[in-house]
């Protein structure tokens, strides 16, 4: 079953203050026709991207590094097994596994952002620094023996550079109307794409077409074979293209003939 949160919060530095859920205007309202990124190959810079860009880095399972253009940072599913080359300012978590969250975070990241609820209530951020901002849309996660964790794992979405980045977490059960409504327009979507540990790949590929994200970058899919099953399953509806590089810039200054599959290279 899912379960609505209805209150807004902000977590910062341990404290929960409440602020009310107004999430940039962009990154808000039905999915509608809009201009694609534009992608363009760049080697990793640890500084600001490009203007009107956003540099994504796949640092691997289901861990990105956003840089945005006035050089503000951001790591999703910050966690200690594959660390980040930098100490970004921001890290988003969620609760599935370990592999997605640490209790040890780097002291030097400002805003932590923790994906599970905190003294019985959902998390909801609503967080505004430099150039990007993130807000958050709750869902549930299994726990064990089949025990539901709720609002344990968050969709993360970014604006930034008037794009709209989506990070799906650890999504374990198909989205409704109210988490579509939530989440808004989104540019770019990463999803978890290992078959069995999240969503199944006919399940995922029915939240993939419920977002209609124009770009979608696989993530958490831990062999060549199991990326192929999810590969096989989209390539009807979607362009597929292999990167050689890690390292993505990423615009919205053109439209792609037809929605577009990204894959980035690195440990998953």
């Amino acid at each position: 079953m899912v379960r609505f949160p209805v209150a807004a919060q902000l977590l910062l530095s341990g404290f929960l203050l409440f602020a009310p859920l107004q999430a940039a205007a962009a990154c808000l309202g039905a999915v509608a026709a809009r201009p694609a990124p534009l992608l363009q190959k760049a080697a990793l810079r640890l500084a600001a991207a490009p203007p009107d860009s956003v540099r994504v880095t796949f640092i691997g399972h289901a861990s990105f590094l956003l840089e945005s253009p006035k050089g503000v940072t951001a790591v999703t599913d910050y966690n200690d097994y594959l660390p980040p080359p930098l100490t970004p300012d921001i890290a988003t978590m969620n609760h599935a596994h370990s592999t997605h969250f640490s209790d040890r975070p780097d002291p030097g990241i400002k805003y932590v952002l923790r994906g599970w609820p905190y003294e019985g209530k959902p998390a909801r951020y609503n967080l505004q620094v430099g150039d990007m901002h993130v807000r958050n849309v709750p869902t549930n996660i299994r726990g064990y023996g089949d025990v539901t964790e709720y609002d344990g794992n968050s969709i993360f979405i970014f604006d930034v550079a008037g794009l709209c980045l989506a990070h799906l977490g650890h999504l374990h059960h198909k989205l409704t109307p109210g988490h579509i409504a939530d989440i808004g327009r989104i540019d770019v979507l990463f999803v978890p794409v290992d078959g069995g540990y999240t969503l199944n790949i006919a399940e995922m590929s029915e939240v993939i077409g419920q977002i209609a994200a124009p770009l979608v970058i696989p993530m958490h899919y831990f062999s060549d074979t199991t990326l192929e099953r999810f590969l096989a399953r989209m390539r009807d509806s979607h362009a597929i293209r292999l990167s050689d590089s890690s390292t993505t810039v990423i615009s919205k200054a053109a439209m792609p003939p037809k929605p577009t599959i990204l894959v980035l290279p690195g440990p998953s």
